[in-house]
């Protein structure tokens, strides 16, 4: 197994597949970093030289923040809009959806399970 960016990378899969298992790596970024490094983006990785490994290590570090540092910038950003009390920081705040949608039926993801209310007595 390669390990990159402190994340064990499966061996049995294409180099940009297997890139996207980093935190903060998606397909494109992966391709970048592969063409990058000079290498083949269809070559499995237990087919990649400890040269090629370094390279992607290097590319990786230099070019992009990724797993524990992405992830605390992440959460500060998400921390600073609670603070400031932006309409974006109270729904985070609330645990609702923050990008318009409707929540009277749907937004199961974000509002949990859901929490039935009894009917007003007469």
């Amino acid at each position: 197994m390669a390990r990159i960016a402190g994340i064990d990378i499966p061996r049995n899969k294409r180099g940009i597949i297997a890139l996207t298992y980093i935190y903060g790596i998606g397909r494109s970024r992966a391709a970048k970093v592969l063409a990058e490094a000079g290498v083949d983006e269809n070559k499995k990785v237990d087919s990649w030289s400890d040269d090629e490994v370094g390279a992607i290590r290097t590319s990786i570090a230099t070019g992009f923040k990724v797993e524990g540092e992405l992830r605390s910038e992440v959460s500060q950003d998400i921390k600073r809009l609670m603070d400031i009390g932006c309409q974006r920081g109270i729904r985070h705040r609330n645990g609702l959806p923050l990008r318009g949608q409707r929540t009277k039926n749907n937004s199961r993801t974000r509002k949990g399970k859901r929490k039935t209310v009894a009917n007003k007595k007469k």
